[in-house]
């Protein structure tokens, strides 16, 4: 909350509703008739965040949509020109931890991978229909996993392919049994399937364009990433709207640019120790802050 800095009677957009936890603080902070919008995909999660939050009645709305689409939701709903927009990007900890998801190796479950369930691609479609080269092309892009090749060759021969579990002993054939105090084998081949199910990075790069757009002057931006790819294209962004310009003419057919910002954060933010003794997925999580011109 330090960096969105909420004031009372302000206006803001969690635009990766989850468990609610960040918009109840921002609510909290911007009482007594500051608004919230919260975007998610998960129908569960919106609904266990409207039971939760009811008491805020009209401050809260809830909107089910692909953060992707921040620009015009927040022009439907009336939440142009917000004082700050947050995202903490990624699957949230009730999806990992909910086994019929199947985002997560470490309990057998569908190969779903789906954030909003009624999208058509699913994790078990990619390892059972594609090709060894596409597949492979994935979890080297994605998964950052230069064993991708020999994975995706045993993901071909070992299919069909159904449980989470399945794909985990696959994976785990090829680069053998985790070890102490490593990250387990399967960890890349997972992520990579994640982004890819869920179009992640290209849903990053449209909502931090419309995050941008639609924040009032000196409004602010905060996201938070949990891998080096995500936390890639938010330090790129952030950093080049503070080179470019929006004094130029923009001609019928060209794309405008980016809004001017400064970025809040030089050097990106991390949990501290005790906030990961408390939770430890938050060892990973990287932050980082942007202020519109």
């Amino acid at each position: 909350m330090l960096f969105l800095n909420p004031q009372a009677g302000g206006r803001f957009i969690d635009a990766t509703f989850g468990g609610g936890g960040h918009t109840r603080a921002l609510l909290e902070r911007t009482a007594p008739i500051g608004r919230v919008l919260g975007l998610a995909q998960d129908d569960s999660a919106l609904e266990g965040g409207r039971r939760a939050l009811a008491s805020f009645g009209s401050r809260l709305e809830l909107v089910k949509c692909n953060f992707r689409n921040i620009a015009h939701v927040a022009a439907d709903c009336g939440f142009s020109d917000p004082d700050g927009v947050l995202a903490d990007i990624g699957v949230s900890s009730m999806m990992l931890d909910d086994p019929s998801r199947g985002f997560s190796f470490m309990c057998e479950g569908p190969l779903d991978m789906r954030m909003d369930v009624e999208q058509p691609l699913r994790a078990v479609d990619i390892v059972n229909t594609y090709g060894e080269r596409e597949i492979a092309d994935i979890l080297y892009k994605y998964g950052e996993e230069r064993r991708s090749r020999p994975i995706a060759r045993a993901i071909v021969r070992s299919r069909p392919l159904i449980r989470t579990t399945d794909l985990a002993r696959v994976v785990e054939g090829v680069l053998g049994k985790p070890r102490y105090r490593q990250i387990h084998p399967a960890t890349r081949t997972f992520q990579a399937l994640r982004i890819a199910v869920n179009d992640e990075l290209h849903s990053l790069e449209t909502f931090l364009e419309g995050a941008m757009t639609v924040l009032r002057s000196r409004g602010r931006l905060v996201v938070i990433t949990f891998h080096s790819l995500e936390d890639r294209i938010v330090k790129n962004k952030f950093r080049a709207s503070a080179l470019s310009g929006t004094e130029a003419p923009v001609h019928k057919g060209q794309t405008p640019p980016s809004p001017r910002g400064a970025v809040l954060t030089k050097k990106v933010v991390t949990a501290a120790e005790d906030e990961v003794r408390r939770n430890p997925r938050a060892r990973s999580a990287k932050l980082r802050a942007w202020e519109k011109q």
